[in-house]
């Protein structure tokens, strides 16, 4: 079969492209621009092409698969329609997959790639040999997001993004946590929830529902005929995982709580998945520590938080790691709407930081609005987090911020660098 990618170099499509070139079909796709992830994809066997155009989509192509964040007026989408090739979004592809297999679905606001990463580490102890699809990258998986596995396990992330996790059939579900987030879409908590409460639902009879006891949210979306398993860090297994745990931050102890269920659910006996939660050393922006030497010697950490909850926990998870060092963090807001819906909760999430840098709000094509761009932007955010009495630089050019920090930062300080956007990329200039 020839299936054809547009947006092929997200993390959630690219893991479907790698997919489909295990199986041996052969694999197209476009973005764009290039990145380590098309790169590592034309290495597999993808024929990768930086742009869309009309011309790439050709009519011997069985199957397009697009990212969620592709419009109808895009070209090759359009193109694809005209000649009558069948389409389907990221979350559709996924779902059929879904349907193959015993499937293992992680969901929540926050969390979800953090337990999918320690899960599949675990069944892979544990002998299972699991598909993997996960939005980060694995040193263990060769620095990929993709694991082909032979049993019949598939574990997923399901993303609640425009309501994206009803395309699949889960046999297990996690759910984390439920916060308010993607407001453009939902407009309130309430539509949230009663999504959670549809994705439970998908569950067969014999399905099994593994949710975070201390999540009044979560708690909502329990009046479901299927088993129930809870977790709660009251739990004593809490207390031994915060010890054994390499990866810090109370959120991390309920992610190993999360996976730490799904084994249990298997029958995996505890001292695998003990072990295997011990050995977990995180994955990609998700905490990511480097030790830098030069010119002065400092620790950086990148970190894709880009939602109050988790810019908080992850400033107070490096702080209960470094307690005595000087913390900056560097932020770049995700989405206009995002930083206008939550920006009373984002002025609040910074106090544990010594010093913060904010520059400009990062927007993905195909979803801005005009009228809340106009209302909000970086600045208006950092003079809000300055009023609270917290230290901040705004600087609108993100790039401009290496060249600023290695000016202002002493020996030890530590440096974190958070966000969904753009900003990842000056990680590379220190």
């Amino acid at each position: 079969m020839t299936i054809y990618f547009i947006g092929i170099g997200g993390i959630g499509v690219s893991a479907l492209a790698q997919y489909y070139l295990k199986k041996g079909d052969q694999v197209f796709g476009s973005d764009l621009s290039g990145s380590e992830i098309t790169e590592m994809l034309e290495k597999q066997g993808a024929k990768i092409f930086i742009g869309q155009e009309a011309k790439n989509i050709v009519e011997n192509i069985d199957l397009v698969i697009y990212s969620p964040a592709v419009q109808e007026d895009n070209p090759e989408f359009a193109q694809a329609k005209k000649l009558g090739i069948k389409c389907l979004s990221y979350p559709q592809a996924l779902g059929n997959l879904t349907k193959e297999h015993f499937t293992i679905a992680v969901s929540g606001t926050h969390g979800k790639s953090s337990t999918t990463s320690m899960l599949a580490l675990l069944l892979i102890k544990a002998g299972l040999d699991p598909t993997v699809i996960v939005g980060t990258k694995l040193k263990e998986f060769g620095n990929s997001n993709f694991r082909a596995g032979k049993s019949k396990y598939l574990l997923i992330e399901a993303c609640e993004h425009e309501e994206s996790f009803l395309n699949y059939s889960p046999d297990i579900i996690v759910a984390n946590n439920i916060e308010a987030d993607h407001l453009d879409y939902y407009k309130n908590l309430e539509n949230i929830i009663k999504a959670f409460e549809k994705f439970v639902n998908k569950l067969p009879e014999d399905g099994v529902l593994i949710v975070n006891g201390d999540d009044n949210n979560i708690l909502r979306i329990l009046n479901t005929k299927h088993k129930i398993k809870k977790f709660s860090i009251e739990q004593e297994e809490a207390r031994r995982l915060k010890e054994i745990l390499q990866v810090k931050g109370e959120y991390n102890v309920y992610n190993a709580l999360a996976a730490l269920a799904v084994a249990r659910t298997l029958k995996i006996p505890d001292e695998i998945s003990f072990l295997a939660l011990s050995e977990y050393t995180g994955c990609w922006r998700r905490c990511d520590i480097t030790k830098i030497n030069s010119p002065k010697p400092f620790i950086l950490i990148s970190d894709y938080a880009h939602h109050p909850t988790e810019v908080k926990a992850c400033i107070s998870g490096v702080r209960e790691k470094f307690p005595e060092n000087k913390i900056w963090v560097v932020f770049q807001p995700h989405q206009h709407q995002r930083t206008f819906y939550l920006f009373d909760d984002f002025v609040k999430a910074f106090d544990e930081a010594d010093e913060i840098v904010l520059t400009e709000i990062y927007d993905v094509a195909g979803r801005g609005d005009e009228g809340i761009a106009q209302k909000v932007n970086g600045e208006k955010l950092a003079k809000a987090v300055g009023k609270r009495g917290n230290k901040v630089h705004f600087i609108q050019d993100f790039q401009k911020i290496p060249e600023f920090l290695k000016e202002k930062i002493d020996i030890n300080d530590i440096v974190v660098i958070m966000g969904a956007g753009s900003i990842y990329n000056i990680v590379s200039d220190f």
